[in-house]
This record gives structure tokens, sequence and C-alpha cells, in this order.
């Protein structure tokens, strides 16, 4: 219901609206159109405009889910998305893990399923007219484009080129479970706060399910077509299906989890609340318990063997101040992780971390005095097996690299 304003843009397979009713947003309207070569090839898809929405929806949800900026707002129907109206720099950003497609015809004697470690990055201009040309860095810089009065220096070229990465890895990690491997896609990144736009749909990847490219399900199967028939299009729309039935799975996670912490006493309450916060970010559920290995050590074998025996992976925290025997004695009596965390005080704490610190032999349960630290070394164990608490983790690492960045051309630009 929606009120639209003026288009904005047109490109091959969307419609970019302004809304009246939303200051600084637009509607992103898909097409029921699929191209290839630059719309050298392009054909009418019955239902693809909501194929496309709801692939792009879902990854837009998990990378913001994750912390990723994008300019993602809300899902509108069932072909369009509302988004925060962006002016964008005419690069896309490629990254690759396996070398395949137009890589191999630009760097002859590469033999196609060479991996990348880490992932290869790559721009390209966007210019229909010559086929979309592949730029350097430098070139990219010396361009000195500015977009929403935001100069695109080093700094904007290596926060895109650290997040396109980074978002690359979330979603090669997140399509792991379906047996797939994600091999490229293309970012477009918007200005001012550099930020994820446009759209991440079954256009912008390659899918091979269980590592296989004859198996492939992107829009590659399209390209590949050696004559466009009806029937030719219904076996891409249904590999364009399988994606959007199976990218709604990239929300959710068959892998449970969850922190116990054990405190020696509740006046460690705030200590212990603050790792609940913590574990609450990554999306780990946290239980708060209070026993003493001193004064009851029956009644912490006991806490211990109740949530061994639910089947629930889980990460003990042991909060104990003073003789912390709280945590060797979990570890020498449960298979589960175990990390120490005691609430030191400014009197006696050089002396009591020793009792976290050096432990009998055949015990192992690292110490850590952040409370935040305590919940993101169980965040790293359970991202082992769970995207979205990896994805979490992953996109921290990116945005605290990129407030470093903008942080030191700020002094920079001060100093000068």
């Amino acid at each position: 219901d929606l009120k639209l304003g003026k288009k904005v843009n047109e490109g091959k397979t969307k419609e970019v609206y302004e809304l009246p009713d939303m200051p600084g947003c637009v509607l992103m309207q898909s097409k029921d159109q699929i191209t290839a070569g630059n719309a050298a090839r392009k054909d009418r898809m019955e239902g693809k405009a909501a194929i496309s929405n709801t692939t792009t929806s879902c990854v837009f949800q998990l990378l913001q889910e994750a912390g990723i900026k994008t300019a993602f707002v809300r899902k509108q129907s069932d072909t369009a998305f509302i988004a925060a109206h962006c002016e964008m720099i005419p690069i896309e950003w490629v990254c690759r893990r396996i070398a395949t497609g137009s890589f191999l015809k630009r760097n002859p004697g590469v033999k196609e399923g060479y991996k990348f470690y880490p992932p290869k990055i790559e721009m390209f201009y966007k210019d229909d007219a010559n086929n979309d040309p592949q730029w350097s860095e430098e070139q990219l810089i010396e361009a000195k484009f500015c977009f929403g009065g935001l100069s695109i220096g080093q700094t904007e070229v290596d926060i895109m080129a650290r997040s396109t990465q980074a978002i690359f890895e979330i979603l090669e990690k997140a399509w792991q479970p379906q047996n797939c491997t994600l091999i490229e896609f293309g970012v477009n990144v918007l200005t001012k706060e550099i930020v994820l736009a446009d759209v991440i749909d079954n256009d912008s990847w390659r899918l091979w399910p269980a590592g296989d490219r004859s198996q492939q399900k992107d829009k590659q199967s399209y390209r590949d077509l050696k004559e466009v028939t009806p029937e030719a299009l219904q076996m891409v729309k249904r590999n364009f299906e399988w994606v959007a039935e199976r990218v709604e799975l990239l929300l959710k996670t068959k892998s449970q989890g969850r922190v116990v912490v054990l405190m020696g006493s509740t006046s460690d309450l705030s200590h212990c609340e603050k790792i609940k916060k913590a574990c609450a970010a990554f999306g780990i559920p946290c239980e708060l318990r209070v026993t003493s290995a001193h004064k009851g050590p029956d009644e912490t074998l006991r806490i211990k063997a109740e949530y061994e025996g639910d089947g629930i992976p889980t990460v003990f925290v042991a909060v104990a101040g003073r003789s912390n025997g709280l945590g060797p004695v979990m570890s020498g009596n449960t298979a589960y992780p175990v990390v120490n965390c005691p609430p030191l005080t400014a009197d006696w704490g050089t002396q009591d971390v020793w009792s976290s610190l050096r432990l009998p032999s055949g015990l192992s349960c690292p110490t850590t005095l952040s409370p935040e630290g305590a919940a993101q070394f169980a965040a790293q164990i359970f991202g082992l097996n769970n995207h979205l608490v990896w994805a979490k983790l992953r996109s921290s690492m990116l945005n605290t690299w990129i407030s470093l960045k903008q942080a030191d051309k700020k002094l920079r630009e001060c100093t000068l």
C-alpha cells in the first residue's frame, strides 16, 4: 500500500522508486527478467521477481543480523523490498574461492578449480558498453570519485575490499550446511557510510551442490544454454526455486548451544550478568547458577550432571574469586569446555589469579579476566558448527577493523 514516487533508476532486472512517505528510502522492485552478457541475452522468466526478492531479502537479513551494515530495511511484498536511498559507486566487487568462469579467460594457464587462500578479490567498473572492464585499486583511487559527499580514497577502497571478503566468507560459511560451495558474488558498495547495497540473489554467485559444477544452481545454468527454449527456461527456473527454498534455511541452524555460568556467590552477580549480556549479543542462551566447589562439591557435580544429561552442547564459565576451586573441579569432572573468569579485586587480585592459572596436571580450563572475553571464547567454540554465531564473530572483526581505519583517517586529516 506504499505510495510510489518517481522512478529513480531502472536496470536490467529491477526498478527503483522513491517513497514520498518514507524520506530517505526507496522501493526496489524486481522484474521477471533474466539476462546474461550485459543483456546480450535476455528473456522473461515468470516468477523470477518473487524468487529474486526472497533470495535477496533472506541474504540481507542474515548479514544484518550478523552485524554487517547494509541498505536493506525490510521486505515489502513478494517482489519488492525497501532500502535506504543510496548513491551507488559504479564498481562491482567480486570475491572468488575457486578459479572458474571469466577468471580463467583473463588468466590463461590457471586450471579450473584452483583454490584461493585467502579468497581472491577483484573489481570491475560498471560500464555495459565496454563489458564492465576490470579495474585495479590504483585506477579506482585515481578516478577521484565522490558520492554523497564522500570522496573515495585509499581508506574507502580498503573498507570496501575488506567488507567484500567478510561478506563472502559469511555467505560461504552459511551455505556449507547445504552442501554447496559458494564461489563468487558481486557486491555494489554504497557511499557515505560504506554499506552493502543493491541486491544479492541467484544472479550474484555460483552455487555448486557438493562442489560439483555439473549440478550448478546459479545463473550460469542460463548463460550456458546453447538455445533458449521454454523447456530450458523451466530448468533454469527450477534451479532458482531450489536456491530460494534453501536460502531461508540460512537464517536457521540445527546446532544448539548454551553457556552456563557458575558463580561461587551472588556477590559476583554483576560480573556474571556481563557475561550473559555478551552471550546474548552472539545469540547464545546463557544461564546463571550459584554453587561452591569448596562448600558443596556434591551439589556442584550434580549441577554439572544436569547439563550434561540433556545433550545440548554446553560451555561452563566458572566465576570464583579468592581460591578458585570451581573451574578446576569442573574441568576435572566434565568433558565439556570450561573457562575461568574470576572477578578479581584490587587488594588480593594478583594473588587470587594464580588459583585459576596454575592447575593440577590433567586439567584444562583457560582463564580470561574479561566477562566479554569469556562470552567470546564460548562463541568461538559454538561458531565451529553454527554459522549464525560464526557470522557475528566475523562481522565483529570487520567492524572493529573499519572503526580503526576510520579513526586513523580522521586523525590524519586533523593533523594535516
